[in-house]
């Protein structure tokens, strides 16, 4: 268990405590895992009262979900972030692939609830497909950036979900011991990253008009 002192070194007084409670939660995923979250331990962590979680949340589960919320809005950061950084269309299709497994594997505990609590729905978030800045319409819109026929609906969607796919696997498997020496030989693991996504030949085949 986590030294109480760590909670008493910040005490929560006043402001918005569904948010400090959150921010809470997510310390403690990071640092033992969602097996330690509880109500109580997040009470602790945030320096409040037993009882002050239920004023926004009637359980863990609904806590996690504000965290995988969270989560997802950090993704959508980090993908902007990307697509502003890239020089060209084409290379920001896979500095977003780069973008996400980074994410994934600096947020290795809130990464995996967030696809727990969708697999728990069978059901991604609203979030990630319906909000035109969501980290699913960035991918999207980069692939029509960089060459993608807006008009064909089916293929932009299947293209959009095999780019997606590819980071998600990448992000699962990109740990293995058995990358290390291309990890090595490609300079380390970001530029390892980059060029596995070179090779899955995300971008379109065809230039913009």
């Amino acid at each position: 268990m986590r030294d109480s002192q760590a909670a008493e070194a910040r005490p929560y007084h006043h402001g918005d405590l569904r948010r400090a409670l959150i921010d809470a939660a997510s310390r403690l995923l990071e640092a033992e895992g969602p097996s330690a979250l509880s109500l109580r331990a997040v009470a602790r962590e945030a320096g409040v009262s037993p009882a002050a979680p239920y004023h926004h949340f009637k359980d863990k589960g609904e806590l996690l979900e504000a965290v995988a919320h969270e989560g997802w809005e950090l993704l959508d950061a980090a993908l902007a972030k990307a697509k502003a950084d890239a020089p060209s269309p084409q290379e920001a299709i896979n500095g977003l692939g780069v973008a996400y497994v980074c994410f994934a594997r600096e947020n290795p505990a809130l990464y995996r609830v967030m696809y727990d609590r969708a697999r728990d729905r069978e059901d991604l978030p609203d979030q990630m497909q319906d909000d035109k800045d969501s980290a699913y319409c960035k991918v999207r819109d980069t692939l029509v950036d960089a060459g993608a026929d807006p008009n064909d609906t089916l293929d932009i969607e299947l293209a959009t979900t095999a780019a997606w796919c590819s980071a998600h696997g990448l992000a699962e498997m990109a740990g293995f011991k058995q990358f290390d020496h291309l990890k090595e030989a490609c300079g380390g693991e970001v530029p390892f990253l980059r060029a596995i996504f070179q090779h899955m030949g995300l971008a379109p085949r065809h230039e913009a008009d």
